[in-house]
């Protein structure tokens, strides 16, 4: 079972990673390169659909492996299960504060400034509150990843450790 929930972790992982170092400036760089005169508008709306994808699947898959590792509870010490469900707790509440929370209120400013955010000025209050909730969306989504990779390194970690003892033949068991 810790095998399948690395593998879920592993797929949510390289999905935001790739969402953040790739798809997301490559979006805005080639469609600038057009000198489109909305192509911020353009690669923001591929951005802020794809972001939704990631951090829906985030909160939803966060939320099954609570649920999975308060099932296998009796596998684990309380300070392992205890680290995996604030992991995952913190995974879910950035993603979806990400989402339905700073997401929804970037949606609402673009929807406000009536003309296409590349004719906003960038000292108009609207575009300097989106800018700051940028800001707040990458750090949810980079807090999000860290609490994820931490997941991993505790599920792995008991894995080894567990092996570790059997092999050993319980009784005698040492840490490396």
């Amino acid at each position: 079972m810790n095998n399948v929930r690395l593998f879920l972790l592993g797929l949510w992982l390289g999905a935001a990673v790739f969402f953040s170092a790739v798809v997301a400036p490559t979006a805005f760089r080639v469609l600038r390169g057009f000198n489109l005169p909305n192509a911020g508008e353009i690669a923001g709306t591929i951005v802020s659909h794809t972001l939704s994808v990631v951090n829906i699947s985030g909160f939803v898959l966060s939320l099954i492996l609570m649920v999975i590792a308060f099932a296998l509870k009796r596998n684990y010490s309380r300070g392992r299960l205890t680290a995996q469900l604030v992991l995952l707790a913190i995974m879910a509440v950035t993603s979806a504060a990400g989402e339905w929370i700073i997401a929804a209120r970037m949606r609402a400013l673009r929807a406000a400034m009536i003309v296409p955010i590349d004719q906003v000025p960038l000292s108009d209050p609207k575009r300097v509150a989106f800018a700051a909730l940028h800001g707040y969306s990458v750090a949810a989504l980079g807090i999000a990843i860290i609490a994820a990779l931490l997941v991993c390194f505790v599920v792995r970690n008991r894995s080894r450790t567990l092996h570790e003892w059997e092999r050993t033949g319980g009784g005698n068991y040492r840490t490396r």
